[in-house]
């Protein structure tokens, strides 16, 4: 008998919503410890090396997820396939997948190393990064981008995972490695005083570490998703497949983050203070994201099962579920991060203008979160169903087009342009976009039903 099936989860048969908070909770653990690496990096700075150092690391984020997502959007890929075949119980299209999966995490990392070391400047001179933080941020984007192989390699390798229900084992790695980066962090920036460079090789060491760990889980798994380093390979007819369902997911991340940038530059026209408060903020605010997102994988997941076993009967069940799950953490997590604004941000700094900054930004943006989470769950259950690009064209149009529209128009009214408004470009989208998400679910789900 596998030991490992214990990890797994059955999503084709019994009660659903008991086995997604079993699939959800452990992803919105390690999904926050994976933020936390960030966190860390920003609290440290924030802390013991300045303002300056905390503007140059937090204002990075939105870079670091343009170049990422195109590649983390392979990862969907990965996850609805393998979840398919295991569901349709497929053996060797999933040993192929799983061994394609990880041998392109590789190839994604090595291109993202060399994008990010020789660009670096180049794109944060087209984000209007003030020049006061441009040599900190360069220094930390270029050590941080020395990780992307490790990187690739964890997000690839859980997704995996995932589409077999394993949540918990990626969370236990995630809490070891998070640990070391915390540990690293306060001993290169507080005791040797390596300033953003340090929280950048701290972040790099973790994730290597978590990457190993990751690798060895796969190589030591005795079911379907045993993977042998021997027989890593790009099988051409899965890599198509993968990209069919991730390049869509990868570029609408991409779009979606060059809208943040754009954001970002706005943001960064206020001065140092404004985004050292922003990337803080933004920072808390991530935390409730990742927890919403946990129930966008589950819908991913659980669809992607039970399509490819047939179960047709049990995909309203599944949406159903996700919705009230994404609704209630949306509302509960983001207007809690509100009400403790102000002690959440004092975190991140001490000074009261930075911590106005932010609470500006956790008013606007988190109060309405929720509405995001059920977004992205529409998004999650579309994609599941094997249909990538009707939410990418839906969420680009909507939420990303009518942020650029926004900026470009109401922003740049002289009455309109302060932060505030700026931030008010986020609700507005997500209400527009999701509800032309529902029309877009009822008319696949109809196409789907015609299979019967």
């Amino acid at each position: 008998m596998n030991k490992n099936k214990n990890f797994e989860i059955d999503m084709c048969n019994g009660p659903i919503f008991t086995k997604m908070l079993r699939f959800a909770i452990p992803l919105m653990c390690s999904s926050v410890m994976q933020l936390l690496f960030n966190a860390a990096d920003i609290v440290v700075v924030g802390r013991f090396a300045g303002d300056n150092s905390l503007a140059a690391v937090g204002s990075t984020t939105s870079l670091i997820n343009l170049l990422v997502n195109i590649f983390i959007g392979f990862s969907v890929g990965v996850n609805v396939l393998v979840a398919r075949y295991y569901g349709a119980k497929q053996k060797r299209n999933l040993k192929r997948t799983v061994h394609t999966a990880i041998g392109l995490s590789i190839l994604s990392g090595i291109i993202l190393t060399i994008i990010g070391i020789i660009f670096t400047k180049q794109l944060l001179y087209l984000m209007d990064t003030p020049k006061e933080v441009l040599e900190l941020a360069a220094v930390y984007l270029k050590i941080y981008f020395c990780g992307m192989i490790a990187n690739m390699i964890y997000n690839f390798g859980s997704a995996v995972l995932r589409a077999v229900g394993d949540t918990k084992r990626p969370m236990y790695y995630l809490l070891f490695s998070g640990c070391v980066n915390v540990i690293f962090n306060l001993f290169f920036v507080i005791i040797l005083r390596m300033d953003v460079a340090g929280v950048g090789l701290a972040t790099v060491i973790s994730q290597c570490i978590s990457a190993f760990l990751i690798l060895r889980c796969l190589t030591k798994e005795e079911g379907d998703i045993h993977l042998s380093l021997k027989e890593l390979s790009l099988n051409k007819a899965i890599v198509i497949k993968i990209l069919r369902i991730g390049l869509p997911a990868g570029f609408q991340g991409v779009v979606f983050s060059l809208s943040n940038v754009v954001i970002q530059a706005s943001v960064n026209s206020f001065g140092s203070v404004v985004m050292a408060g922003n990337a803080a903020a933004a920072n808390i605010e991530g935390f409730v994201y990742v927890s919403m997102n946990a129930y966008h994988q589950a819908a991913l997941s659980f669809m992607g099962q039970n399509i490819g076993a047939g179960k047709y009967n049990r995909i309203n069940k599944v949406l159903f579920c996700s919705l009230i799950c994404v609704t209630v953490v949306g509302i509960v997590l983001g207007n809690g991060a509100v009400i403790a604004g102000n002690e959440l941000l004092s975190i991140y700094s001490s000074k009261s203008a930075v911590i106005a900054a932010g609470l500006r930004r956790l008013e606007v943006i988190c109060r309405l979160y929720a509405l995001c989470g059920i977004m992205d769950v529409f998004v999650g259950a579309l994609r599941g169903m094997g249909y990538s690009v009707i939410p990418m064209v839906v969420s680009l149009a909507g939420a990303c087009g009518i942020r650029l529209l926004w900026i470009a128009t109401v922003f740049k009214v002289p009455q309109f342009h302060n932060i505030t408004v700026l931030y008010l470009s986020y609700p507005v989208s997500w209400v527009m976009t999701f509800v032309v998400l529902i029309i877009c679910y009822i008319f696949v789900y109809r196409k789907v039903c015609k299979k019967l």
